[in-house]
């Protein structure tokens, strides 16, 4: 054949291979047999196709995609490179990639760093992908530049990810028999398709491999192997080379030398898969060049059955294969996302039951990170904190805001005794019931207690016996920090308050718009919290130098009233000499002395805010709203006008994300936000009951009963905690419940029948240790108070019986008859206490029945466009049971100020005490026909509400004669804490 035939040839394949593939051509006897174009250049071997097979299994992906997206709209593989430097040949290979991938449906993230990168900057790139959820395959382009070690790099790429094949972790098992490799190299794997869609029998067959590259060679000798050929494996070193490869019916060559391999090397008849791309010197192209295969295609294809041209041939293959493994690790994610195993510990129950510090030691915890796993979070969606806690970053939300929500339900109480009746304990068994006994994913998500109560006289918050938070003793101090993270928040605008107020009574205005924008380098400029201050003074400068005089007095001027500051220091410790003090009486002050206080830290704004909050903006956002004062002239006074409502948020950025923990049987906990019950709204953060409905949730197209449970608990009795979670905390996530479990005790409603009086620290009267039904029945007034408050919410309704050694079981079967009639969906005793999940399984059934039912639509009890007075009187009324209220003038004057000041619209967050129903805690059962006194109101502006006061609100606890803290201490050999509960 003539050369310029031979280059017409070359040029025809490169051009015309869809219109080859399609002309057969057959080897029998030595005859061709062809059509009359291809017997024109006297080819023998039938070309394989790779562009075309290439094309159908794009194709393939695409359509699998496309029917995934149809079932589960989350779908969405997504594959990452990472291209180091601007090497032309690099640059074509990544954007032959990235064509390919978006005609398959397949996002693609191209990251592009310049050559001079440091391996260690790179490292953290790949990091960054390995822990991205959304990306399902990474690679890193390769060649790398000379200063980088390129197996470092690929090794970093995480097993799961590695769709090139190239990790140690992969090739090692595709190289063992009996192990399964994440992904196959995808030249390897390309290659095999190439040869099983031709229809080349591989069982069998002799089979050698030229080329030992751990990117082809030895993986191809290993599919081969795998598939039952007989194969050899050569390099260029090989003695007696062409003698070996003509003993091939499969002959693989990727030695990477231009036409390497002659046609009487290879046997007639042979399939030959030619992997080679060189470049060769051709003046007749353009570029002056051309490329050619490791085989001699005008000699080989006149003995082979079967040839891949070069180029065609196996590197569109390549790309597909590229493609066909992210769609397979996105499917593998999205499986492994959906799974969520939890794994449960075993419980080893004792009787009579230990103390609670001593059940939480005797448990080992998984470790945090096994949990999150099983939850399936990714790397860059959780922060460890130690061995058994972790923070949850707020960007699991958005990866999985396309799941569907958990069934919600809210755990609260009826009017509770002082010595509470077990809302905690009730939450965390009903999680371990439909978590290891009924093999659910069920959340539960609790506040997180401050260590005034813990070290006073209430103890924890963690549950109790062995339906409880672990590890116990790490819940209940310091966890990761953020009620000290609050404090630090409320006492710098504290701090920043006085400070104001200090500066503004002894400087000029000049001194303190010097101060406040000082010059640097020749020129003023305003902090963007200053603007902000600007727009709510009307004045449309952003100059400070543009200022008039009257602009910069009203600029630099707040003019804090300070008998109007109802911003107070706080602590984490209960202090009652700390409930009112006098400040600043060290001469440096100059005699400004005012009268204030401290709260408990849990008392704080902040912490309302933190329970409140949506995300970071939103909570940026409440924190400078807050108002802390109000001007000589009327006008409220924010955090934003003292400037420091962005170190308000970089404070507590870390506090906004929930804490994950787990119970004694394994099942995941949040731990979030503690706002005071009283004056706040009690309950858990919003962040974390929104993060475990995702979590617990499922995607559209999957199986209903697949749907897990969270389980939030709203804090005091009903007539508060649930009152406020649902006009307040659902009002603001747009969360709505499924469902309201009520846990009683005998004991409480006895109480609330007649009983003697209930006292901490005080023996329990035998009215409370035998049976009494009578007592018991005239007690179930309260009960059935709280199921018709429940019910106006148009919720379902399932008792918890909190069940005691003491009760009888007539007297259970009387409290369940009497709510099933007062019209609660079912009452049901739970001994979870004494027995953990297992002792809550009916009752954790009874709400998967409740949650099963059609749902009535949910209602708020009143509409935010009604007046201050208008809603109160509706919770003292509805929710109460009151004939009437009454307003101190005091209060009446609030309700003017808050109207006019255009915060009349804000929800009610009453505090009342929790030990009645009624603002008195001495008037037990269900009172009725009492005026509800409101003493005062105040505004939580930035949390979002309005807090009237019905009574005196202690918001800084006082030690007891016998604190908790007596008893607790450290064995300095184990490290254990004892006594703590």
């Amino acid at each position: 054949m003539s050369r310029f035939k031979s280059r017409h040839l070359r040029s025809l394949i490169n051009h015309h291979l869809p219109l080859l593939y399609l002309q057969r051509v057959h080897y029998q006897r030595r005859i061709i047999r062809t059509d009359p174009f291809v017997a024109n250049y006297n080819i023998m071997a039938r070309l394989i196709d790779g562009k075309a097979i290439a094309k159908s299994i794009r194709d393939q992906a695409k359509l699998e995609v496309q029917e995934l997206q149809a079932r589960y709209p989350g779908f969405k593989p997504h594959l990452a490179i990472i291209q180091v430097g601007a090497r032309e040949d690099s640059s074509v290979y990544v954007r032959q990639k990235e064509k390919a991938a978006n005609e398959a449906g397949i996002n693609i993230t191209i990251q592009k760093r310049d050559s001079s990168i440091t391996q260690l900057e790179l490292l953290r790139a790949v990091q960054e992908f390995n822990n991205d959820p959304s990306i399902h395959g990474l690679l890193v382009q390769l060649p790398l530049p000379d200063h980088i070690n390129e197996k470092f790099i690929t090794e970093t790429i995480s097993p799961k990810k590695d769709v090139d094949g190239f990790h140690a972790h992969n090739i090692g098992n595709l190289s063992k028999r009996n192990s399964s490799p994440l992904f196959t190299p995808c030249t390897p794997k390309g290659i095999i398709e190439l040869l099983n869609r031709t229809g080349i029998q591989i069982s069998g067959k002799r089979a050698v491999v030229v080329g030992r590259s751990d990117i082809v060679g030895f993986p191809v000798f290993t599919l081969l192997s795998r598939a039952d050929a007989t194969v050899t494996l050569c390099h260029s070193k090989t003695d007696n080379l062409p003698e070996i490869t003509k003993t091939a019916d499969i002959l693989i060559v990727a030695i990477g030398k231009a036409e390497y391999v002659k046609g009487d090397w290879v046997k007639p008849g042979a399939v030959v898969i030619d992997v080679g791309t060189n470049a060769v010197e051709d003046q007749s192209k353009k570029s002056g060049m051309r490329w050619v295969g490791d085989v001699e295609f005008s000699s080989v294809s006149k003995v082979a059955s079967h040839i891949t041209p070069v180029p065609g041939g196996v590197g569109p293959m390549t790309v597909a294969m590229l493609l066909y493994n992210t769609v397979e690790s996105a499917k593998r994610f999205w499986k492994e996302s959906r799974e969520r195993h939890i794994t449960n510990l075993p419980l080893n129950l004792f009787m009579p039951v230990p103390s609670d510090i001593d059940i939480a030691s005797s448990q080992t915890p998984k470790p945090i990170k096994v949990l999150v796993e099983e939850l399936g979070l990714a790397g860059n969606e959780y922060e460890l904190y130690g061995q058994y806690k972790a923070k949850i970053n707020l960007n699991v939300l958005d990866r999985l805001k396309t799941r569907k929500n958990g069934k919600y339900i809210v755990v609260t109480g009826i009017t509770p005794t002082p010595l509470g009746e077990g809302k905690s304990t009730t939450t965390i068994g009903i999680s371990q019931a439909l978590g290891s006994q009924l093999g659910k994913i069920a959340f539960a998500c609790v506040r997180q207690p401050s260590q005034g109560p813990t070290f006073g006289i209430k103890g924890g918050a963690a549950g109790g016996g062995y339906s409880q938070v672990i590890p116990m003793d790490e819940f209940n101090l310091h966890l990761t920090g953020d009620i000290h993270a609050v404090t630090a928040a409320n006492n710098l605008l504290a701090a920043a308050i006085d400070a104001r107020i200090f500066h503004e009574n002894t400087q000029t205005d000049k001194a303190l718009f010097n101060r406040i924008c000082p010059v640097k380098k020749g020129k003023r400029t305003f902090a963007p919290v200053m603007l902000k201050r600007l727009q709510k003074l009307g004045i449309n400068k952003t100059n400070p130098d543009d200022l008039t005089s009257e602009e910069i007095t009203k600029f630099v001027r707040l003019n804090i009233d300070p008998d109007t500051i109802t911003w107070q220091r706080v602590m984490d410790t209960s202090d009652r000499f700390l409930r009112r003090i006098t400040i600043g009486q060290n001469s440096t002050e100059k005699n400004f002395t005012r009268v204030t206080g401290f709260d408990i830290s849990v008392a704080s704004e902040c912490m309302a805010i933190l329970a409140l909050t949506t995300d970071l903006r939103d909570m940026r956002e409440r924190l400078g709203r807050m108002v802390v004062a109000t001007s000589k002239h009327g006008v409220p006074i924010t955090a934003d006008d003292l400037g420091v409502g962005g170190a308000l948020t970089v404070l507590l950025k870390d506090a906004i994300k929930p804490n994950l923990m787990q119970t004694l049987e394994g099942t995941p906990v949040f731990v979030h936000a503690g706002p005071f019950a009283n004056i706040a709204h009690g309950n858990s953060s919003i962040l974390a009951d929104k993060i475990a409905l995702k979590l617990a949730g499922i995607e559209e197209g999957d199986e209903e009963t697949e749907t897990g449970f969270v389980i939030t608990e709203a804090g005091f009795g009903a007539d508060i905690g649930m009152e406020k979670f649902f006009n307040i905390k659902c009002r603001m996530s747009g969360l709505v419940p499924d469902a309201v479990v009520l846990v009683a005790t005998l004991r409480a409603l006895k109480m609330h029948g007649g009983g003697p009086e209930v006292t901490p620290g005080n023996p329990l009267a035998a009215e409370y240790l035998e049976e009494n039904l009578e007592l018991l029945e005239k007690g179930c007034a309260n009960l059935i108070k709280h199921i018709q408050n429940a019910k106006k919410f148009m919720l379902p309704v399932v008792v918890a019986i909190n069940q005691f050694t003491t009760d009888t079981e007539a007297e259970l079967a009387l409290v369940r008859k009497i709510a099933i009639e007062a019209g609660a969906d079912d009452a049901v005793p739970a001994s979870h206490w004494a027995n953990g999940g297992a002792g809550a399984t009916e009752l954790a059934k009874a709400i998967i029945r409740a949650t099963s039912k059609p749902q009535k639509d949910f209602k708020f009890l009143y509409e935010l466009d009604k007046s201050i007075v208008e809603k109160i009187e509706i919770i003292a009324k509805e929710m109460y049971g009151g004939s009437d209220i009454s307003l101190s003038d005091r209060a009446k004057e609030k309700v003017e100020i808050y109207t006019k000041q255009g915060f009349a619209n804000l929800p009610i967050c009453m505090a009342k005490t929790h030990l009645s129903l009624s603002h008195d805690p001495k008037l037990k059962g269900v009172p009725t026909g009492f005026t509800v006194t409101v003493r005062d109101i105040r505004a939580s502006v930035g949390a979002g509400f309005l807090y009237p006061l019905l009574g005196e609100m202690q918001t800084m606890p006082g030690l007891p004669t016998r604190p908790c803290f007596f008893d607790v201490d450290l064995d300095f050999e184990s490290g254990r804490v004892l006594g703590l509960f």
